[in-house]
């Protein structure tokens, strides 16, 4: 039988926002990577690589509960994986601040989830939720492109993807996943390598770049860190989180990964931040707030 987890709620909270913030830095090591080794989005199949190298122990001493889980648990782990193939790949191919509001659309996705897949009922708030949202990223993208505010770079389209593909599997995972978190991420991260290594021949081609000798160390250097520090740490953490926080409240808390990463993105890229994108940031995060509002009214 499968063993609950034991995280408290407040515990789940600080871990999911200090994740958030660690992977509102993650496009600073993942660029670096590329620099080196030019490769693009064979550098997320290398880093997972190193991920499940460094959770399949923990993957193997936990496999009876990994074969006792039900299909529907561990399809929705993998989908988180590929979601977050997805915006690791965004990040390469677009604006970051851009891509991480496309992603944190997430919000609205799982709304619009429980409203008509779900069936449930949906207030006011969160109606309002959906317009400041769409509003948001419209002035973000009007903003960061100029011209209709729709998407426009290779990145764009990833970062709209994964967070719809999220808000599906972070639904799934919280109502069905049971293996504890270090199992359920060796999924999460297998899931990614299949969705990475089917992405990178369609954006990069079929064969991975070579790197020269000069730049082979600092290359695996930076593919360790942000396998086992990104991925395999604290995804396993964020993992465990999920389990215990409601989707809805997963997507406000991670809203410390907006915060960080368009700062982040503006100061250390210089990509553009003027008004438009301030402000749909600002409606962006508001939607999220919104969203959540109904839940915190009936516990409050």
């Amino acid at each position: 039988m499968n063993e609950p987890h034991s995280l408290g709620p407040r515990t789940a909270t600080i871990l999911i926002v200090a994740a958030g913030a660690l992977w509102g830095l993650y496009w600073l090591p993942l660029r670096r990577l590329d620099a080196l080794a030019t490769a693009g989005p064979w550098a997320t199949v290398a880093v997972l690589v190193v991920a499940l190298l460094v959770l399949a122990p923990a993957a193997w001493r936990g496999r009876v509960r990994l074969a006792d889980a039900s299909p529907r648990a561990l399809l929705s782990v993998a989908a988180g994986g590929a979601a977050f193939v997805l915006y690791s790949n965004g990040l390469l191919y677009g604006q970051v601040a851009v891509v991480i509001l496309l992603f944190y659309l997430t919000p609205i996705w799982s709304t619009l989830i429980a409203r008509f897949w779900l069936g449930h009922a949906i207030s006011w708030w969160r109606y309002a939720a959906l317009v400041a949202g769409f509003l948001g990223i419209g002035l973000v993208l009007r903003g960061g492109h100029g011209g209709l505010p729709l998407p426009h770079e290779p990145g764009d389209w990833l970062g709209l993807a994964s967070g719809l593909l999220w808000s599906i599997a972070s639904t799934g995972i919280h109502g069905h996943s049971r293996t504890r978190p270090a199992e359920t991420n060796f999924v999460f991260c297998l899931g990614g390598l299949v969705a990475a290594l089917a992405l990178a021949p369609l954006l990069a081609g079929t064969v991975p770049p070579g790197v020269t000798a000069t730049q082979l160390l600092p290359a695996l250097a930076w593919t360790l860190v942000i396998g086992i520090g990104w991925w395999a740490l604290s995804l396993t953490a964020f993992v465990a989180a999920t389990q215990v926080v409601e989707p809805a409240r997963v997507g406000i808390l991670l809203m410390s990964e907006v915060i960080v990463g368009t700062i982040s993105a503006a100061l250390l890229a210089a990509e553009p931040f003027g008004p438009l994108v301030a402000v749909g940031t600002l409606l962006v995060i508001s939607a999220g707030i919104l969203e959540s509002m109904p839940e915190r009214r009936r516990t409050g």
